[in-house]
């Protein structure tokens, strides 16, 4: 009972000292900081990103060139350190071209796509009879010999039927096999209507496919299935890609120090990467941006906030979070100083408030901030969703406080990924809106007298992804320890 008496004291302490400075004496701040974010140029700057450069592709010479550039827009709001941290892929992977025909019992073309980091094709491409794959569970591959000099085609609905984090293990297994009897290609049906196509990959990490992989439209797809009733099918694709072995990718960091505790830092990041298809203005063009505009209107205020703030723009997200897991390995023995992380990764859709990802001690901190500061903003919500999908999960593996920007995302999956995501589809006054809560939040944590909450130890942060179901994945893919 003591024990507990003095934990409850302790607790009580460290709230009553992490406000002493109330939301009314941030506004005046604060009111400035969102007033500079609705009046910038943060639409410009996103379209410069996206029109400029294109789709920026882990490893690709796009990529490189829009980290550049963001180098130099940072240096251009007066903030000095800005650097690149380089952090290696195990596979550079570019897109070429695709196609496939179905030869028989019809001829027509078929809506196909490469999957990401897959091998080309031999040169000629390769043609075969179908082999439907709707379970992947090793028992259900046994008989391997009939993959042999077939095209597979694998029925994404079913398999992805329990969900990513149960099939991601089963595909794993399931690539070897299928290489080592020999089976010429696989193909995945896609989940859209009307043949849309969305870019991803299949292994996490930005590794290399042991075959051939496409994707196909869903309709398609089913095509195939309904004549697979009757008889053969025989497909032919052709892929072309190139692929390389080790590849740099930088990460991109700035930082403004703070004026009473340096030492102490916090981190405002979003990625930088996106997939090929489109421009990637939604995903994460939106993002990128707004930690260029928030950097800029800290970099006007005259006086930094008591603590540091690190900008981060991170490769290789949509890969695994590899950029942001990368800077969490290099960066470990001052992991401890790292008060908290605000990630923006979540399209430009209509603002809600934050994610605390599973932190009640977070969200009961956060509480009186976001009913005097944020609500007027549309951002007065909290959630406590815990995910793992986007680049604050590295940081909270390590027990650090995480707030992942919590927009309506009931428009974003018509784009995500896609060939849409253009910068016509987002909304000016909710992409300001999202930048404005980042830039408050940012200040009200960077300025409190005392840390917004404490980390959390192991066993702790292992109950609430066990609670989430994300701790076998983790431990599948190698970024979590029980």
């Amino acid at each position: 009972m003591i024990r507990r008496t003095l934990a409850v004291l302790l607790v009580c302490a460290f709230r009553q000292g992490a406000w002493a400075q109330s939301p009314s004496e941030m506004k005046p701040v604060t009111d400035r900081l969102a007033a500079s974010i609705y009046t910038g140029s943060s639409m410009a700057t996103l379209r410069e990103l996206t029109d400029s450069f294109g789709a920026r592709l882990t490893g690709s010479p796009a990529y490189q060139r829009s980290a550049e550039w963001a180098v130099e827009k940072f240096r251009s709001y007066g903030i000095q350190d800005v650097k690149l941290e380089p952090f290696t892929i195990p596979a550079g992977w570019q897109r070429g071209s695709a196609s496939g025909t179905m030869v028989s019992p019809i001829s027509r073309t078929l809506a196909i796509a490469s999957l990401g980091w897959t091998p080309s094709t031999p040169a000629g491409g390769v043609k075969g009879s179908v082999v439907m794959i709707s379970d992947v569970s090793p028992e259900k591959l046994k008989d391997s010999d009939r993959f042999r000099g077939k095209i597979l085609l694998l029925d994404g609905s079913k398999i992805f039927e329990e969900g990513y984090v149960k099939a991601l293990p089963k595909l794993d297994a399931a690539w070897p096999v299928f290489q080592k009897a020999g089976a010429l290609a696989i193909v995945l049906t896609d989940r859209e209507k009307n043949n849309v196509l969305n870019a991803h990959d299949m292994l996490w990490g930005a590794r290399l496919l042991p075959l051939p992989g496409a994707e196909i439209g869903m309709e398609d797809g089913k095509q195939i299935m309904r004549l697979l009733d009757n008889g053969p099918v025989v497909i032919s694709l052709t892929i072309t890609n190139e692929t390389s072995g080790e590849t740099k990718v930088n990460n991109v960091v700035a930082e403004i120090r703070g004026s009473e505790r340096p030492d102490e830092w916090i981190l405002i990041g979003a990625h930088l990467d996106s997939w090929d298809f489109a421009t990637g203005a939604q995903d994460n063009g939106a993002g990128t941006a707004s930690v260029l505009e928030v950097a800029r209107v800290f970099a006007s205020l005259g006086k930094p906030p008591r603590r540091s703030i690190r900008f981060a723009l991170w490769g290789g997200e949509e890969q695994g979070l590899l950029g942001s897991y990368a800077y969490v390995q290099a960066h470990t023995n001052e992991l401890n100083k790292c008060v908290a992380v605000l990630n923006t990764d979540n399209g430009a859709g209509h603002p809600r408030g934050w994610k605390v990802e599973g932190r009640k001690d977070l969200k009961q901190a956060m509480q009186p901030w976001s009913d005097g500061l944020l609500k007027d903003l549309n951002g007065g919500d909290l959630s406590l969703e815990t995910t793992y999908d986007t680049d604050h999960g590295p940081f909270i593996l390590h027990g650090i406080p995480a707030l992942d920007l919590w927009v309506d995302e009931s428009k974003y999956f018509e784009i995500h990924h896609k060939a849409s995501d253009t910068i016509d589809k987002v909304d000016v006054l909710d992409f300001k809106a999202g930048e404005a809560i980042v830039a408050v939040t940012a200040y009200m944590v960077a300025q409190s007298q005392s840390p917004i909450a404490p980390h959390i130890d192991h066993a702790s942060v292992g109950d609430i992804l066990k609670d989430a179901k994300l701790d076998e994945l983790l431990e599948h893919v190698g970024v979590w320890k029980p």
